[in-house]
Order: structure tokens, then C-alpha cells, then sequence
């Protein structure tokens, strides 16, 4: 009886651990999603990240949405774990600069320094190196998109959520102004923000849209290096 009693527990343990195995790895997937099918949209946050980050990736896991993350690399630096939970979690992680400065007043070897120290940052958290790049205030000009070296992602929907620091209004924003395959800009360095995602994300689902990376969002293509993009809107051919 005993022997029967230490069997079923290990057994249960066992399966326990695949479970949970299994629940971590699907959760960390990529959807399957064909945004030339369906209404998608890319919502991203700059600057992070900051201790309320996990807070918004809790949030964004509660309700299985990914979200593209484009991080200053001395936050990501500070915040190793939350970057690595991010990217564990299914979201594309971004190169956003070191420290958020304009790269269009600096030299070409600074501007190549600010993204150099910022891959390192997110490769050391994540074991990868950002495949896009947005520069700090949309501001860039020859030596930024050299320096990059990879395609710069802007965004077609600007919520001002920086400027504002509303809630109610930050929801309303991006439900009036978001159409299939728009880039939606925020800010998760502000409490406000993070407040509105679960609003976002229930007004957007509710005129069918699905939340993807920016990766995703231009999926089967790949996006030229040097190019600036703003919007996949093209794409969506219901």
C-alpha cells in the first residue's frame, strides 16, 4: 500500500511537471496569425523598462496578448529579468537606444555606440539580438539608418500618452484611431499607460482585432535594413 502511495506521487509530480513544462513553452509561443487574413494590430511601449513593466507584462499575459517592447539599453540593463520575462514571454524585444538621446545630433561612431550598447544589454538578458530598431523621437536621417543596420519600426498611431498622462483618454485614442495593421505607440514608463492596457486591449477585441508583434505583423516579409516602416496597413485583404 505504501509502495502504491510513493508510485502515484511520483507519477502525479511527474505529470505535474510536464504540465506545467508544457503550459510555460505554449504560452511563450508565437501566434498563428495571418495579418493579410484578420484585423491585427502591433502595440508597442518605449523607454522601459521600469519596475511597473511587469506589472503591464502581467497584465498582457492575463489576457494572452504579445506586444513589442523597444527598451533603453541602461533600463535594460538595470532591469535584466524583466527584459529576459518579456522575451520568454513571447514579446519582441527592440532596440531603442542607450539612453534615449537624439542620434540625429550625435557622430556616426556615437550613434553606432548607442545601439551597440543596447544589443549587448538585451542579447545579455535575453540571448538575442533585437531585429528592429526605433529611434528616440522618430529622429533619423542617413548615419541613423546606416548605423542601425537593421529596419527602423515607427508607429502609425501616436497616442501622446507621454503628454497626457490620461487613462480614459489614452483608451478612447487608440480605439478611435486604430486600423488593421497599424503600429500603436506607448509609453510604459507611465502608470497611466499601463492602466489603459486592459481597456485597450477589451475595445480592440472587440472589433476583432489580434494582438501581435511587429515582427508578426509584416509576416511572411521581411523588412529592408535602413528602411523606415510606420504601418502594415496595406496587408489586411478580408
Amino acid at each position: 500500500m505504501h509502495r502504491r502511495l510513493v508510485t502515484s506521487a511520483i507519477t502525479a509530480a511527474v505529470c505535474g511537471t510536464t504540465l506545467a513544462g508544457t503550459a510555460t513553452t505554449a504560452s511563450a509561443a508565437p501566434q498563428d496569425v495571418d495579418c493579410r487574413k484578420v484585423k491585427c494590430v502591433a502595440l508597442t511601449f518605449d523607454d522601459g523598462p521600469v519596475t511597473d513593466t511587469q506589472r503591464l507584462l502581467n497584465i498582457l499575459k492575463e489576457r494572452d496578448v504579445r506586444a513589442t517592447f523597444y527598451v533603453v539599453g541602461k533600463n535594460a540593463q538595470r532591469y535584466p529579468a524583466t527584459v529576459r520575462n518579456a522575451s520568454l514571454a513571447g514579446h519582441q524585444i527592440g532596440n531603442h537606444s542607450w539612453d534615449h538621446a537624439d542620434l540625429t545630433k550625435l557622430s556616426a561612431a556615437k550613434v553606432k555606440s548607442q545601439f551597440s550598447r543596447t544589443d549587448a544589454a538585451i542579447k545579455q538578458a535575453t540571448g538575442k539580438k533585437p531585429t528592429t530598431v526605433r529611434a528616440p523621437y522618430g529622429a533619423h536621417n542617413a548615419t541613423v539608418r546606416s548605423a542601425a543596420g537593421r529596419p527602423l519600426v515607427h508607429w502609425s498611431v501616436d497616442t501622446l500618452d507621454w503628454k497626457y498622462r490620461d487613462t480614459a483618454r489614452l483608451i478612447k485614442t487608440v480605439n478611435a484611431e486604430t486600423r488593421p495593421g497599424d503600429i500603436v505607440l506607448m509609453h510604459d514608463i507611465h502608470r497611466t499607460t499601463v492602466d489603459a492596457v486592459p481597456g485597450i486591449i477589451k475595445a480592440l477585441k472587440a472589433r476583432g482585432f489580434h494582438f501581435v508583434t511587429v515582427d508578426q505583423l509584416f509576416a511572411p516579409t521581411k523588412l529592408s535594413v535602413g528602411k523606415v516602416t510606420y504601418h502594415n496597413r496595406a496587408a489586411y485583404r478580408p
